[in-house]
């Protein structure tokens, strides 16, 4: 393994960023190529825990000749957003300076090509220059996972519809209970940014049995945990090896995956009318009828009149909530896997 540090200067004098990135050398110049990157939103930490213990069979793999293609891992791809900090909370899912998502606004580029990108002192903000730091890493790849994690949540990956159903295997590896399907959200997540040149190949150059782009989100932000991270890891190191970056004979894959794939438009997001106190009737991975109870939003504590039930618009599957039990007027509060498109579907990602 070597390991390289890229520092990025901040936007004022004295300042400056460190990203740590951990290069594995594969044997076969023709074997797929992985990248992997973790913690975009700083403080989403089950994707950080399945790179720590994964990083060791990675090493050990690579002393024993087994690593086929080069394996590229970033573990804290945004020291940005870890140290956003405001009175003893993290805060790292928006840029402070811009309000931007961290995972919004990366560039699409047509083909493979990163030299138009801006450079790590190009006169373009921090985050631009991260941005961009961080395609440069993982377009050379045809393997590319981005490890995230919701708030209280079912494991489950989020797949461009021209990768499925080839990349049922590594929602098998990982034991996602959901796919997320999309053709185009419109907000250039970094997930978009990757697949976007793939999707401009006609069909046939895509050869998408060799390349998996995905942003895979690990269950919930308090999932944190030794045995989940190597849980984690081994899903990870399955599906390295089911691809051919690795060789191990001792490892086999069952592609078994018999979870919903729901299209975006698909999804249900439930999202509060007013403000007040959560009350959830379901819990995650509840199958629910339409009609039936999933929230009560209490605005007036004490006084039953107050208090507004949410209910299922169609049959599905819970498969997200959010963590906190106080919300603002049209906060998102749960996502419902639906069978149908939603009377509320619009463009763009599901969440800000």
């Amino acid at each position: 393994m070597k390991t390289e540090t890229i520092t990025l200067a901040g936007d004022v004098p004295g300042n400056s960023i460190e990203l740590r990135v951990l290069r594995f050398e594969g044997k076969d110049d023709k074997a797929v190529t992985a990248y992997l990157q973790s913690s975009l939103h700083g403080s989403e930490l089950p994707g950080q825990a399945a790179l720590h213990f994964l990083i060791p069979m990675l090493e050990k793999a690579e002393r024993e000749g087994r690593l086929a293609g080069n394996i590229t891992v970033v573990p804290q791809a945004n020291p940005i957003a870890s140290a956003q900090w405001l009175a003893h909370e993290h805060l790292g899912r928006f840029d402070y300076f811009s309000s931007v998502n961290f995972n919004r606004s990366f560039p699409l580029l047509e083909g493979f090509d990163t030299s138009g990108l801006p450079g790590v002192d190009a006169p373009k903000s921090l985050a631009e220059r991260l941005k961009a730091q961080l395609l440069r890493l993982a377009l050379p790849h045809e393997i590319v996972l981005d490890l995230h994690c919701d708030d209280e949540s079912e494991s489950y990956v989020y797949i461009h519809q021209a990768f499925l159903p080839e990349m049922y295997d590594l929602a098998s590896a990982l034991g996602s209970t959901a796919i997320l399907s999309w053709s185009s959200t419109a907000d250039a997540a970094f997930e978009e940014a990757c697949a976007h040149p793939v999707i401009q190949l006609s069909k046939e150059e895509r050869n998408v049995n060799r390349r998996a782009v995905t942003t895979v989100e690990f269950r919930g932000i308090a999932d944190v945990g030794v045995e989940t991270g190597r849980s984690d890891a081994l899903g990870l190191y399955r599906f390295l090896v089911h691809r051919g970056v690795i060789t191990d004979a001792a490892v086999k894959l069952d592609i078994d995956f018999k979870g919903p794939v729901t299209p975006l438009e698909n999804v249900e997001m439930i999202r509060a009318p007013q403000g007040g106190m959560i009350l959830f009737h379901v819990e995650i991975g509840a199958e629910v009828k339409e009609g039936d109870k999933l929230v009560t939003v209490v605005t007036i504590p004490g006084d039953a009149g107050g208090d507004i039930v949410l209910t299922a618009p169609q049959a599905g599957r819970i498969l997200t909530r959010r963590s906190h039990r106080y919300t603002r007027r049209g906060d998102d509060l749960l996502k419902l896997l639906g069978s149908k498109r939603s009377e509320t579907a619009r463009p763009g990602s599901l969440e800000a």
